[in-house]
């Protein structure tokens, strides 16, 4: 396996990382204590599934929510065949 890095300054790599766990920090997490780890992974699964892939519209899917987004590449690949 090879690592993929790119030099520095280049946004690539990254770019869906950097932007979506800063967001997840600062709409779920903060200010917020846990007692475990389970507990703090259910509570970002939560707002992954229920709030950010459900009722947030990203530019890259035409202003779609990624949940529609993915249904409508579902009905495309079914078409297919």
């Amino acid at each position: 396996m090879i690592c993929s890095m790119s030099r520095r300054g280049n946004c690539r790599d990254n770019a869906v990382a950097e932007s979506f766990f800063p967001l997840l920090k600062r709409e779920q997490i903060r200010r917020r204590i846990y007692t475990d780890h389970e507990e703090a992974r259910r509570d970002a699964f939560d707002y992954i599934e229920m709030l950010y892939n459900s009722k947030r519209r990203h530019g890259y899917n035409n202003c779609l929510f990624p949940a529609e987004f993915e249904r409508r590449c579902f009905m495309r690949l079914e078409t297919v065949y």
